[in-house]
């Protein structure tokens, strides 16, 4: 099976999220194949259909004095961070194609980034198989998951902390979950890490679980080669 394979750049999110609808709307009426994104956002606070006003911790004030816009959106999960330095993934998949199945579908984004830090690091993970997503490095959440579905097409994904502004998630409680922190790959090292590298080995990782091949493409390549 065959996946387009786009790397945005840095993109704002409203740009992006923009981009992921039209792409649903392709996938979901069979004029573009299942495609993944890479992107990175400028400092941006999102909140999930779960999420309180309460785990953000600063006003409207300050966040528009630092320039963080706010988005309500409609994958799970309560608020989270998005920004420079920090691998964020939509997939925009058919899951019929996948299992059409949530549970696993969720599982196998959290066992990308387990055999990664394992196989690439020699960092061990763990995943909350209860009512939270994400995988941790102990208490450490290191890669944040809140999914979207529309009629079976998968959006929203994944954020991957690589050498992400960790004070930024000061700013909420991420996730909502006041007894875990935050980590980063750069955090665990102790040592800055090539962050195209890590793009590369994520999509890599992505391909395996996924039993995928990555086609990667420009955007309006995508577009222009729809059905």
């Amino acid at each position: 099976m065959k996946i387009n394979f786009v790397d945005l750049g840095l993109m704002a999110y409203s740009e992006a999220l923009k981009v992921q609808k039209e792409t649903v709307l392709k996938v979901k009426d069979g004029r573009l194949d299942n495609t993944l994104f890479f992107v990175e956002h400028p400092p941006v606070l999102t909140m999930g259909r779960r999420a309180e006003r309460q785990n953000i911790l600063v006003s409207d004030e300050i966040l528009a004095r630092e320039g963080v816009e706010l988005f309500n959106v409609e994958r799970g999960g309560d608020v989270t961070y998005h920004g420079p330095g920090q691998i964020v993934g939509y997939p925009i998949l058919r899951l019929e194609e996948f299992g059409r199945d949530l549970h696993q579908y969720v599982s196998n984004i959290e066992e990308i980034f387990s055999r990664l830090l394992k196989n690439e690091y020699g960092i061990e993970t763990k995943s909350d198989k209860g009512k939270y997503t994400g995988v941790y490095i102990d208490s450490r959440k290191i890669t944040a998951i809140g999914i979207a579905v529309r009629k079976w097409i998968s959006f929203h994904g994944f954020a991957f902390n690589v050498k992400t502004n960790l004070r930024h998630f000061d700013w909420i409680i991420p996730c909502g979950l006041a007894d875990r922190s935050v980590t980063s790959v750069e955090k665990e090292l102790g040592h800055e890490v090539d962050f195209e590298q890590l793009k590369g080995l994520t999509a890599k990782y992505f391909s395996q679980v996924f039993g995928a091949e990555l086609i990667q493409r420009k955007l309006q390549e995508v577009y222009d080669g729809q059905n």
